[in-house]
């Protein structure tokens, strides 16, 4: 299967919309999206990054590129809502978004790719760890505010 990457453009803001809420459960607005979009579509650092199938989008990943000051950590990209329309699951698909993601991340100098998943997402986890992500020996936490 032949899929065309391409970063996301404001016209794309309700397929994503429709993808993310089909694969994660989710109930996002587009309205909220859109008022998201408006205020980083000049960020380079916030890519949302979309994959085509004879004009459908079928994955999606959103790349955060993360520069810092410490030498150790250098510049790094966060991933989230990594995912593949539910019956497009099984054509290597994940994989060639991940490729992508990675061909964007390096051109940005990222050197090094985090992410993280829900403890539900057992395939994701497979595809990760296949790709050569390395469960890291931490905890995630998050406090609302």
């Amino acid at each position: 299967m032949e899929v065309e990457f391409r970063i996301a453009k404001r016209g794309d803001l309700e397929d994503i919309i429709h993808l993310t809420n089909e694969c994660f459960g989710e109930q996002t607005p587009l309205a909220y999206a859109e008022k998201v979009w408006k205020k980083y579509e000049h960020d380079p650092n916030q890519i949302y990054l979309n994959g085509y199938l004879n004009g459908q989008l079928v994955a999606h990943t959103k790349i955060t590129v993360i520069p810092t000051i410490y030498e150790d950590m250098n510049t790094y990209a966060i991933l989230n809502h990594v995912c593949v329309k539910p019956n497009m699951r099984r054509h290597h698909l994940g994989t060639k978004l991940l490729d992508e993601t990675f061909r964007i991340c390096k051109k940005c100098g990222v050197k090094t790719v985090e992410l993280w998943s829900k403890n539900f997402r057992e395939a994701a986890h497979a595809l990760y760890k296949k790709y050569g992500f390395e469960v890291v020996d931490a905890k995630f936490f998050s406090r609302d505010i």
